[in-house]
């Protein structure tokens, strides 16, 4: 008997039952080995539970889109004319390109010479400068200063990160700025520019040698990728139809093989 996703796994004792008859199809029912029934039972279940975890998964991370204009580089590898970026990518711009991360209601053109991490809401600045435009208030970090819209409505800015230098310039709306310094708000047309007091010595010697190569691939557990993702989903639904492909016919004590007559 089948309670939820759950389901003996013992032999019905046929000694208890006299009127047994072997060649009674509703009595070979009964005989069925429960171990098949539970195997079943068993992958319907993963089925039902692994597929809509792996699709939640993907939609989160599966954020924005990235498409560059010249040679770039996503999580240190070539990145071809358009990609999926996900929450921890790594986009980096050489001197002579640039990208745009097209998000639902967000656009950060990366502009050239310059390393970004995608976070979803928001952008982080390693170096370099990004524009953008959005109406669902995605921020931009550089370092430890913040910057992102005052109000959810169409907003422009810029913020370039050099050495430190922090340049914020509010092309349209306005938007706040905040480090260790407290918050300030920058109005539209205005612009201001913020000391970036995080270890300065750590950044400069992690973009020491950005001309030369592409950045480190960006890091996060191997089960979080989408090839995982794709794999996993693969193996159980693979799993699921071998079993529902399988010959349902019970088998009786009499009968060990599905070949009797």
């Amino acid at each position: 008997m089948t309670y939820g996703c759950t389901e003996t796994n013992k032999r019905i004792d046929l000694s208890l039952f006299p009127a047994y008859d072997s060649e009674n199809p509703e009595m070979r029912e009964w005989s069925k080995p429960m171990s098949e029934s539970a195997f079943r039972s068993v992958v319907c279940c993963l089925l039902a539970i692994v597929f809509p975890a792996q699709m939640m998964l993907a939609d989160e991370r599966a954020a924005a889109m990235v498409y560059t204009n010249g040679s770039a580089w996503l999580n240190g590898a070539e990145a071809p004319k358009s990609v999926a970026v996900f929450s921890g990518d790594l986009l980096q711009t050489r001197l002579d390109s640039t990208a745009s991360i097209q998000a639902n209601g967000s656009n950060v053109m990366v502009l050239a010479d310059s390393l970004v991490k995608f976070e979803g809401p928001a952008v982080e600045l390693e170096h370099g400068a990004v524009h953008v435009t959005t109406s669902r208030g995605l921020a931009a970090h550089a370092g430890d200063v913040t910057v992102k819209p005052v109000a959810d409505s169409w907003t422009e800015f810029q913020v370039t990160d050099v050495d430190g230098r922090v340049q914020i310039a509010a092309n349209k709306g306005d938007v706040t700025v905040q480090d260790d310094k407290g918050t300030t708000t920058v109005t539209q047309g205005q612009q201001t520019t913020r000391e970036d007091t995080a270890d300065n010595e750590k950044k400069k010697k992690k973009h020491g040698h950005r001309g030369s190569g592409a950045a480190p691939a960006a890091g996060g557990g191997i089960m979080s990728s989408t090839p995982a993702i794709a794999v996993g989903a693969g193996i159980v639904g693979g799993v699921g139809l071998w079993v529902l492909l399988q010959d349902s016919n019970p088998v009786s004590p009499s009968c060990r093989t599905r070949n009797c007559q």
